[in-house]
């Protein structure tokens, strides 16, 4: 821990509450940090090495196990050596969403297994926890005390009178869903409507209360002290409310993101923080801050529409433009990008309506429809709904399930998909389901009538292994397919995720990456044919190259030709 942070702190909390309240909190505040015990040893720097595997504690199911020990057995087997990172998914008890209604955000779901579970997987892997900050489930202790209208936590959360007046400002709220945004609910002090973002059963929480701020900079800090080592703030952009405003990106909520991230770093240096906010790409940014006082990685969220336009029309046109600005884009050589193609929730389209027209947007809805995919929609201020999310699992996304066509020729699609994933500046981010080619899980759709659902299966860990042990199998083809690239990424410094990237122009059907590392000394050339015919291109860089995928070597003076099979990928080292 360095020196007396308390002048930055108090910076913050007057922004948020004022003088008198910003320094009354500032004193609370200090008297809690003086408590945080130091780390008890470095966290190395992010570099190409890493790489973070999505999924759910409850992945893997294993009779008479706790699914996290059968976790660890999976990551053992499969993934020693291969990833660096665990993003387990909501770990805590909760009442909907899959995991993000939190009941109760300091203990790990019964369910699952116990806080000596995280700490063993914290052993090997660099683990990444979620932080459900912006709401709460009406189950928690919280909530409870707010309806019986406990003095304690009677601020907590946001009522607002259901009027005319009301519902004339909170029109001007930007809508996730295509739900209410207030929700009644029976008080101790009478009938209260409540702030409901997301669900019924997901609650704000109200950030003009300081004690709400300073009980979740408790949870964060118990949170290293568990082994989290990557904190994911979860829909951080709709933190703080502010009637008469959209209720997004407000300045407030950067400046909460800016107090973590002081705590943070006097506190645990080398803890990182990741933001969590599908929306357009400019505003996702902004959560960089000046590039040393927000979040190091934001969710790169252009980035899984982008990849299946791209090989729904065969051009990497638009992908190859708006990748020729990531660096510019970064306020600082210290931030990066966290990339993923799939999560557990679906592909967001709103990050592209400012780079993709409203028809290559309709086009990808369409697609994942004749796809066996379902489409979510939100709700406009003027009442009208537009498609927000693509429901499908990527596979499915970018490999048509019902086309009359060879397995192996899928598989390589998605494995060309992936590849720009691994190749873009930034740490990748996995999920589970793409790593071990999943399709559409209908069936959960049918069990649980969620569209999310759609990609969030759950294993038997026996059946699984069955499948994984058939060597021309989808999951094993996929598999391998994965574990060969994520080897030849971290074998190359040029694959830093705080290093050079740029991007060259060598037709529209190739996708075509020049990366360097940070020193510049080692570069890799990263090609992916996203069509399905032969493509030849010149990529005027004299030398020597070696192929870090296959046995092969090339010398590439200005006349060179390369020759791409269909979804063939190349990555060349110099």
């Amino acid at each position: 821990m360095g020196a007396d942070p308390s002048p930055e702190f108090r910076e913050h909390l007057v922004f948020l509450y004022g003088p008198e309240e910003g320094q009354r909190t500032l004193a609370r505040l200090d008297a809690r940090l003086a408590r945080v015990p130091p780390l008890p040893e470095p966290i190395s720097p992010l570099d190409q090495r890493d790489a973070i595997l999505i999924t759910y504690g409850d992945q893997f199911q294993q009779p008479g196990e706790a699914p996290l020990r059968t976790l660890a057995r999976f990551t053992e087997r499969f993934l020693r050596g291969t990833v660096s990172g665990l993003h387990i998914l909501p770990f805590f008890p909760y009442s909907s969403d899959d995991g993000f209604s939190v009941i109760d955000y300091r203990q790990v779901d019964p369910a699952l297994g116990s806080w000596e579970e995280i700490h063993n997987l914290g052993r090997g892997l660099r683990l990444m926890f979620d932080a459900v900050i912006n709401h709460i489930s009406q189950r928690s202790a919280w909530f409870q005390a707010f309806l019986r209208d406990d003095p304690r936590c009677r601020d907590y959360f946001i009522a607002l009178p259901p009027d005319d007046h009301t519902r004339e400002l909170l029109a001007r709220v930007f809508r996730p869903r295509a739900l209410p945004l207030l929700t009644p609910f029976q008080t101790a002090a009478g009938e209260k409507w409540v702030w409901t973002t997301f669900s019924a059963d997901q609650i704000d929480l109200n950030y003009a209360d300081p004690d709400v701020l300073l009980e979740i900079v408790d949870i964060l800090l118990e949170y290293v002290s568990h082994g989290a080592r990557l904190i994911r703030l979860d829909a951080i952009a709709f933190l703080w409310k502010e009637l008469g405003t959209r209720c997004l990106h407000l300045p407030q909520t950067h400046r909460v993101v800016r107090l973590f991230r002081s705590i943070l770093d006097w506190a645990a240096p080398g803890v990182q923080i990741i933001t969590e906010t599908n929306v357009p790409h400019r505003d996702n940014i902004s959560y960089f801050g000046n590039g040393r006082d927000e979040a190091q990685m934001v969710y790169n969220f252009a980035l899984p529409p982008l990849v299946l336009h791209t090989f729904q029309t065969g051009s990497a046109r638009a992908l190859s433009e708006w990748a020729a600005g990531l660096q510019a884009s970064l306020p600082s050589n210290q931030v990066t990008f966290f990339n993923f193609l799939a999560s557990h929730d679906g592909v967001g389209v709103g990050p592209v309506r400012d780079i993709l027209s409203a028809t290559e947007v309709q086009a990808l809805v369409d697609q994942a429809l004749r796809r066996g995919g379902l489409v979510s929609s939100r709700t406009t201020p003027d009442g009208g709904q537009v498609p927000y999310e693509l429901n499908i699992s990527y596979f499915d996304a970018i490999s048509d399930p019902n086309a009359d066509e060879p397995g192996g020729l899928q598989v390589r699609r998605f494995l060309a998909s992936q590849s720009i994933l691994l190749a873009l500046l930034g740490v990748p981010g996995i999920y589970i389901h793409s790593l071990l080619g999943s399709r559409n899980w209908s069936a959960g759709v049918q069990q649980t009538g969620r569209a999310r659902t759609i990609n969030r299966e759950k294993f038997s860990y026996p059946d699984l292994l069955g499948e994984l042990e058939q060597p021309g199998s989808r999951r094993s083809q996929v598999l391998q397919g994965m574990r060969a690239m994520l080897a030849a990424r971290a074998a190359s410094p040029a694959f830093d995720p705080f290093g050079v990237q740029r991007v060259l122009h060598c037709g529209d059907s190739v996708f075509t990456l020049l990366r360097a590392s940070p020193d510049g000394q080692r570069q890799s050339l990263c090609l992916t044919n996203v069509t399905n015919e032969r493509q030849q291109i010149h990529p005027s860089l004299p030398g020597s190259w070696r192929s870090l995928l296959k046995n092969q070597r090339f010398e590439l003076e200005n006349s060179a030709v390369i020759d791409l099979e269909p979804y063939e990928v190349l990555w060349l080292e110099k």
